[in-house]
């Protein structure tokens, strides 16, 4: 029996449809064959290591909590965070995991994942992540992550951010296989395209914590408000709302007129 190569192009974003070449001998041709991948239930969707510090963990749900208020007005799109990101065969064979600390995903159905999985996201990759630096991870969240982003995920946008160290913020934008830098606009915002929203830093309270940190806003100057905040600013509309036709209905009693009546 002729010996049987196996050879898989494991290198690159995996698409749904895979084809390996199995090569019998010099005198068959090579036919293509079927490769079952890998479902996101068959392989594992974090690795268990809590972030950095607990500021690191509110700053990641901060700008994912007011990212989902933001999707709830959309018909499609994902957000997650600290979860695995699969791209090709090597890497899983290397179990070479890769967890972005926020990154965002357009035009997919909205469903729970365990983790990210592109070949059964239709070769979708995120459009935009978020790395939040750590004196751990600093190197490499703006080397090896950044190479991984632009060569192999090829995210469109890349932003890092230091919790406690306001100033290293930074943008990049994929132009032409390569990431260049984003400029702040006149306002010291980051603008992503992809969403058409801004990153700005916040100076303000968040689960009782004080300090900078990195939010979400509109074009307009806006921030996209958490759950809590939006809450809070639909009972202040009701409130005012209450408090407008209270006094309308007393001016029609100054005028003569019954307000229950009309």
């Amino acid at each position: 029996m002729s010996k049987v190569a196996l050879k898989i192009q494991d290198d690159v974003v995996l698409h749904p449809t895979q084809e390996a070449w199995v090569t019998q001998t010099a005198q068959v041709k090579p036919f293509p064959i079927t490769v079952p991948l890998p479902t996101e239930d068959d392989l594992p969707s974090c690795d268990g290591v809590p972030m950095e510090t607990q500021r690191h963990k509110m700053q990641m749900d901060l700008l994912i909590e007011s990212l989902d208020t933001w999707l709830a007005q959309r018909q499609d799109g994902y957000v997650g965070g600290n979860m695995f990101v699969y791209f090709s065969t090597k890497q899983v064979r290397n179990q070479d995991f890769r967890g972005p600390d926020v990154f965002v995903v357009l035009d997919v159905p909205k469903r729970e994942r365990k983790s990210w999985v592109v070949w059964e996201e239709n070769g979708k990759t995120p459009d935009v992540v978020i790395e939040l630096l750590s004196d751990s991870t600093r190197e490499t969240d703006k080397t090896e992550k950044k190479r991984i982003y632009q060569n192999q995920l090829r995210v469109p946008e890349y932003f890092w951010y230091d919790p406690f160290n306001p100033d290293d913020l930074a943008g990049f934008t994929l132009h032409s296989g390569v990431y260049e830098p984003l400029a702040p606009d006149a306002q010291n915002r980051l603008i992503s395209q992809r969403l058409g929203l801004t990153l700005v830093r916040w100076q303000g309270v968040y689960r009782d914590v004080e300090t900078v940190w990195l939010r979400w806003a509109t074009l307009e100057g806006i921030l996209l408000p958490t759950a809590r905040e939006a809450a809070e600013q639909a009972e202040q509309k009701a409130e005012q709302a209450e408090q407008r036709a209270t006094r309308l209905a007393e001016k029609l009693r100054a005028m003569g007129i019954n307000p229950d009546e009309i």
